[in-house]
């Protein structure tokens, strides 16, 4: 049986959402008004409509993320905008909290978010049997774990994430935003505190390790690579991160993406796109030309690899060189690239800069404030390029072109004329003109295939016109007023069949998943559940599971573990006794060994690292005040 596969891209707004479906993505996400993961990307219902219908013409999803944990009162806030949202078009919802099941809800499907914690068979079983019908997979598995659970519940929808930034914990499981700040990760304001420099210290806090390095950033996914491994593994979506990225980093990421899976489904005719329309760009997309801290695969094939950037949390880009000598307020490189552009963004070290012009003759860079830029540079440096004014010209231009195949027939005869258009061998419109028709001097066929075939400004292109009774004279504005109205009814049939086919949520009977809550080790008296309101504590009584406890965003006392990572300092300075790192950082005192914890401090804050050695390599960080157990 022939699977769909779904290229899923992120939209800060409207726009960007279009450009990405005209870019190749089969389903767009993006922020709900409220309520979403991103505080930054609100968009409007009307926006979130406009988007839908146009997505719609392919065939494409539009998705919205709900994905925080809610208060009492902001329930039936969100109830209420569901049923507009369902109204406007929208697909799906990405949800977390678990008190949205017991609403009112509209007939439409709903996916866990990634910030439910989806990384066992268990919870994926859990999440199907609550009614779900797609699981947003936790960043951290592997191929292999991907597949296990596919093989397990073969009958809920695996979306996981191919390529963007990462978060360095283990989604809905971070609370060092909240403790430091009060700016909440599951509430959608993460203040992002894993990106800022730190200090490490030794277990006791007397001695300083390493002194404002970003310890806790990691570098950007990169599955690109594995994306056959994935769709093979059971995985129907592959999503793109970046709800808060520019359009030109959208463009070129989904264009990227769609020209790697369709080779893939050229050759498997086992996998299809799930949505219709073919791709036309006026430029090559090279991921390496856009926002990212350098690249990871991210535990892909289970094992552990160089993930971090301890250097900074900025864009590092594509590399162009390294330095080979540096003057007072120049230097020269030695150039990977065909050329430098006036403008570009280079980044070198721990500095990034704009360069005022660049002397191809003597690959020379001449950075702005290039006294003191070059004060700090040294021979041997690598130099990267993380803004290319020329590719960030073209994105800024129209920039690709979709569109849908469709075959036309042409009947005339002394007393009607009949137009029938079918696209993608599925959706057909008929248009019938009457009247009393001469017969034409000579063959009209050139003039109705010229003037049928003109589908500028529509999504769709003429594949094929058939043409019976070309020597009957029809008018080319007649022609064109029938092409028209052709074209009209067609769209207006693929929008109807795509708003026909939304899945809708069936409430299960709750006390008959009584038991089936812990995959996690969760506790009912433990935070991490992330309850926040009395509807998700109702979905739980009814699962028979009581007092389970309050968020940690409610909690007086912040302390307590507020981080759950699989990212291991161990493993990155070389100590892991399971792993060899073969490029370990060499920040540490050359004879300092690390035991089972290690103190972070950010700003004035202290945390501890306790190591994962026997918890499947997943490090915890607690406030340091916490126990230590």
């Amino acid at each position: 049986m022939m699977r769909k596969i779904e290229l899923l891209a992120p939209a800060k707004s409207a726009e960007v959402g279009i450009e990405a479906i005209n870019h190749g993505a089969d389903a767009v996400y993006i922020g709900a008004p409220a309520f979403s993961a991103r505080a930054a990307a609100h968009n409007s219902v009307e926006d979130i409509e406009r988007l839908a219908r146009y997505g719609h013409q392919y065939g494409a999803k539009t998705i919205v993320a709900l994905n925080t944990i809610l208060t009492d009162k902001e329930l039936l806030e969100a109830e209420k905008m569901v049923w507009r949202l369902y109204e406007a078009g929208v697909d799906a919802l990405i949800i977390q909290d678990l008190g949205l099941l017991q609403l009112d809800l509209p007939s439409m499907e709903l996916h866990a978010s990634t910030q439910a914690d989806v990384r066992t068979i268990e919870r994926t079983r859990l999440f199907r049997d609550l009614g779900l019908t797609r699981v947003v997979l936790a960043r951290e598995l592997g191929i292999s774990e991907i597949r296990a659970i596919h093989e397990a519940v073969p009958d809920v929808e695996l979306e996981c994430f191919v390529h963007g930034a990462l978060c360095v914990c283990i989604s809905g499981q971070c609370y060092m935003s909240a403790a430091l700040t009060g700016r909440s990760a599951n509430r959608g304001e993460c203040a992002q505190p894993c990106r800022l420099p730190m200090d490490l210290l030794s277990p006791q806090g007397d001695k300083l390790l390493a002194r404002q390095r970003h310890l806790l950033s990691l570098r950007d996914m990169n599955r690109s690579a594995y994306i056959e491994q994935l769709i093979d593994a059971g995985v129907t979506s592959l999503k793109i991160e970046g709800r808060l990225k520019e359009m030109s980093y959208v463009k070129n990421v989904v264009a990227y993406y769609r020209k790697l899976i369709d080779q893939i489904i050229a050759r498997r005719e086992e996998y299809a796109p799930l949505s219709d329309g073919q791709v036309e760009l006026s430029f090559e997309p090279r991921l390496e030309k856009s926002f990212n801290r350098g690249f990871t695969s991210y535990f892909a094939e289970g094992k552990r690899e160089p993930m971090w950037n301890f250097e900074s949390p900025k864009s590092m880009g594509e590399k162009v060189g390294v330095i080979t000598k540096v003057n007072r307020d120049s230097f020269v490189i030695g150039l990977n690239v065909e050329t430098l552009h006036n403008g570009d963004g280079l980044f070198v070290g721990q500095q990034g800069f704009r360069l005022n012009r660049f002397d191809s003759a003597s690959s020379t860079c001449f950075p702005l404030d290039g006294v003191q830029v070059c004060r700090t540079l040294q021979t041997g440096q690598s130099v990267y390029r993380n803004l290319d004014v020329a590719f960030e010209q073209l994105l800024s231009k129209p920039s690709a072109k979709r569109t849908m195949p469709v075959n036309i027939h042409y009947a005339a005869s002394a007393e009607k004329v009949t137009l029938r258009m079918t696209c993608c061998n599925q959706v057909e419109a008929c248009i019938v003109m009457e009247g009393a028709f001469e017969r034409a001097e000579r063959s009209q066929k050139e003039n109705i295939v010229k003037q049928l075939g003109k589908m500028g400004g529509t999504p769709f292109r003429a594949r094929h016109i058939e043409v019976e009774g070309d020597q009957w004279f029809v008018p080319s504005s007649k022609l064109t007023e029938m092409r028209r109205l052709c074209v009209g009814n067609l769209l207006e049939k693929r929008l109807k069949m795509q708003s026909e086919v939304r899945t809708a949520f069936q409430k299960p009977d709750y006390k008959a998943l009584a038991g089936a809550l812990d995959a996690r080790g969760i506790l009912p008296d433990d935070f991490l559940a992330n309850v926040m309101n009395k509807m998700a504590r109702e979905t739980y009584r009814e699962m028979q599971i009581e007092n389970v406890s309050d968020a940690f965003e409610l909690l007086h006392n912040k302390e307590g573990m507020v981080m759950q990572t699989k990212h291991c300092l161990k493993y990155a300075f070389g100590q892991c006794s399971r792993y060899i790192n073969p490029k370990p950082e060499k920040m540490l005192e050359e004879n300092f060994k690390i035991g089972q914890d290690l103190v972070l401090k950010i700003g004035n804050r202290k945390f501890f690292i306790k190591f994962g050695c026997k918890n499947d390599c997943i490090s915890k960080i607690f406030t340091i005040f916490a126990p230590q157990n």
